[in-house]
């Protein structure tokens, strides 16, 4: 298990995500994000609307889901 946070992967706040692969993290983010949005939120609305832009246009996201690849593997397992 891993750990990266809101900030870490765009986002305005520390909320932990835990998981085994960049893609459990990823995809704990873009919950948070959506139920952070819709509970109002409003300082995750940017990072929300640059998540759904990634998921609609991921050749475009490619850079940034990379990145965060890379980071996650550099993280030591807890």
């Amino acid at each position: 298990m891993k750990t990266m946070t809101c900030r870490d992967l765009g986002g305005p706040c520390a909320l932990e995500h835990r998981g085994t692969t960049a893609d459990d993290v990823i995809k704990a983010q873009d919950r948070h994000l959506k139920d952070a949005v819709t509970a109002g939120g409003h300082a995750h609305v940017d990072a929300r609307e640059e998540m759904k832009g990634r998921w609609r246009h991921p050749k475009k996201s490619l850079d940034w889901y990379a990145g965060v690849k890379r980071a996650f593997a550099e993280l030591p397992s807890t």
